[in-house]
């Protein structure tokens, strides 16, 4: 089960620049890159371990740029960019292919006769990322000069050079205690040398960067050469990682990743096609832990790579898809306990900061997407246990919008509504906001988020029917939401335009007909 790329993606720098690859390991950390092998984002490097799992993403190793040397010919392997806009060496004019093996990145290089092989994966739940050249076909050896750019910084900011990181050899390679308080990580390989040869690599330049506007150049320490020698057949491995590593390990992490992704198959029906399996392998990319305070193992959602965190929309709305439609209901389950336990004033998270700060609540529909989660759960599985567990948690959440919680959040007494907004605060997924401008305010009786309220108070009494709940509240949650389901008829219809309105009773207690491109879907 292949998703394979040719030379006339691979081999011009235009194409190849714009294709990326993605790896991850389960708590939040990644590597990613182009075909091209420059890098074209400050999110691209080698190493992005997450040090305050799923958060707390560093940029460790940006980059192994590799010369193969066969035949007395040099031949690159890698590119990079620089900020007067030279593109150099042109490694990617050696790229064959590109293909993916299950969730499992590889080259395959032309050096003459010779074929040379590399791979590229991280260890499941740890800061550790493997990278293997195999040399699969040849008429001698080939060396291999790898050089380790390494930095230490957040993944959201540059690297700028001049400053001095700590580097000491070990065997195999070499180990970097960037400055008191770093976590120190090494990068060691299972075969060949390591060469002292500290400098530093100026002015690289992420042109995906200036489009978004920002800084693009970056420096990098190269703090030495590994240097190995193959034989056809033969492989070296280099391990990038925060923690103790034996060099030898490559070849059995690579076999325990490929069991724990057949083990994700296993889960979907055998009959799906190829590109099913291959969402369901992506789908895990997706899905990481997150401990709770008392240490209690947990999981989340990372809502888009390479720079979002988890949040509570963006799981709500995607955990049907990624868990239960892959045959991972425990999975589904574990992440709404998990969500369960941050419930605050009857709201779900709207995001948990990159530096770990306490999360943040300024959302109106993750609340009630978490409700429609469980229920999708129950629906799926027929297992009333979760329902049970939980229930008490959605009642306590129906109480505090029916009373008032944050930001204005409010059942409307006078027609059954949910109204919500406060000034500077964005709360729908219309979240844009540019310093203190709320680009889509959106105050009042949002659309969806009342179709959302509806479906919550219908979840409530069927959810408490099948588990047993007083038939007193049951009836109490049925009339509330037929109560909603009767005004929101009336109140939403923009007879005139023939659509719904987008928000009603705003600021100006006006009808909002103003026709968002946002709700071009309900028309």
């Amino acid at each position: 089960m292949t998703i394979q790329l040719g030379r006339a993606d691979c081999g011009h720098y235009e194409i190849a620049a714009r294709k990326e690859w993605l790896v991850t390991n389960g708590i939040g950390g990644f590597a990613a890159g182009t075909l091209s092998g420059a890098h074209t984002r400050r999110y691209h490097g080698m190493l992005i371990a997450a040090l305050n799992p799923p958060l707390g993403r560093t940029m460790l190793v940006s980059k192994l740029d590799v010369t193969a040397t066969y035949q007395g010919r040099d031949y690159p392997l890698f590119a990079n960019r620089f900020t007067d806009g030279t593109v150099d060496p042109h490694g990617y004019q050696n790229l064959e292919s590109f293909r993916l093996d299950g969730l499992i990145p590889v080259w395959h290089y032309v050096l003459a006769d010779a074929r040379l092989e590399q791979r590229v994966w991280m260890a499941h739940g740890h800061n550790t990322t493997y990278v293997t050249y195999h040399l699969t076909q040849g008429t001698g050896p080939v060396t291999l000069e790898i050089v380790p750019l390494v930095t230490y910084r957040d993944y959201h900011s540059q690297s700028h050079g001049g400053w001095s990181l700590g580097v000491e050899p070990v065997a195999g390679g070499f180990r970097v205690h960037a400055f008191d308080g770093a976590q120190p990580y090494t990068v060691v390989a299972d075969r060949g040398e390591f060469t002292v040869d500290s400098t530093w690599y100026w002015n690289f330049n992420h042109e995906l960067e200036s489009e978004r506007g920002l800084d693009s150049r970056e420096d990098l320490l190269r703090p030495g050469r590994l240097t190995a020698t193959l034989s056809p057949g033969e492989t070296v491995t280099v391990i990038c990682s925060t923690e103790s590593i034996t060099p030898h390990a490559g070849l059995d992490a690579l076999a325990q990743e490929r069991r724990r992704q057949a083990e994700l198959l296993s889960g979907a029906p055998p009959d799906e096609p190829a590109w099913v399996r291959h969402l369901t392998l992506a789908a895990d990319q997706f899905i990481v832990a997150r401990s709770l305070a008392d240490g209690t193992p947990g999981a989340t959602v990372i809502a888009g790579y390479p720079w979002f965190s988890d949040w509570g929309r963006d799981t709500m709305i995607a955990l049907p898809g990624l868990t239960l439609a892959t045959g991972r209901p425990d999975l589904a389950a574990v992440i709404l306990r998990t969500f369960a336990r941050y419930v605050d004033q009857g709201m779900l998270p709207n995001r948990f900061p990159d530096a770990g700060e306490t999360p943040e609540y300024n959302t109106v529909d993750a609340t009630l997407w978490y409700i429609h989660a469980i229920y999708q759960h129950w629906q799926v599985t027929g297992d009333t246990g979760l329902a049970k567990e939980l229930y008490p948690v959605l009642v306590d959440i129906i109480d505090w919008h029916r009373r008032g919680t944050r930001y204005g959040i409010h059942v409307d007494p006078d027609d059954g509504l949910l109204f919500s907004g406060t000034a500077g605060v964005q709360l729908t997924w219309m979240d844009a906001k540019v310093g203190d401008w709320v680009v889509t305010p959106r105050t009042g009786k949002a659309v969806e988020i009342n179709a959302l309220w509806h479906n919550a108070l219908r979840v409530m009494a069927e959810l408490g029917r099948h588990i047993g709940q007083p038939e007193a509240a049951i009836k109490n949650y049925s009339a509330d939401a037929d109560r909603v389901a009767e005004t929101f008829r009336q109140r939403f219809w923009y007879e005139a335009g023939g659509y719904l309105y987008d928000v009603i009773d705003g600021p100006d207690g006006e009808l909002d007909s103003a026709g968002r491109r946002g709700d071009a879907s309900l028309r």
